[in-house]
């Protein structure tokens, strides 16, 4: 089996300027990861829960939920 480089090797000077262009691209898009603040619009969505549970009883709450939600 060929490797990568002897198969870039094997292709004619034009297709591998594209494939030299291809992969800066990957690169590029690799460095590149866009810093976002986190959305905190969901903070108090389960503030009707507060008085049923506990913050414990709703983290253990959520894992169930997302038990199920992985399960079906």
């Amino acid at each position: 089996m060929l490797t990568l480089e002897e198969k870039v090797k094997a292709l004619p000077p034009e297709l591998q300027q594209k494939v030299e262009e291809f992969m800066e691209s990957l690169v590029k898009k690799r460095g590149k990861k866009e810093k976002r603040m986190m959305k905190l619009d969901w903070r108090g969505g389960l503030k009707h829960l507060r008085d049923k549970y506990s913050s414990v009883e709703l983290q253990h709450k959520s894992l169930e939920w997302r038990d199920e939600s992985v399960s079906t």
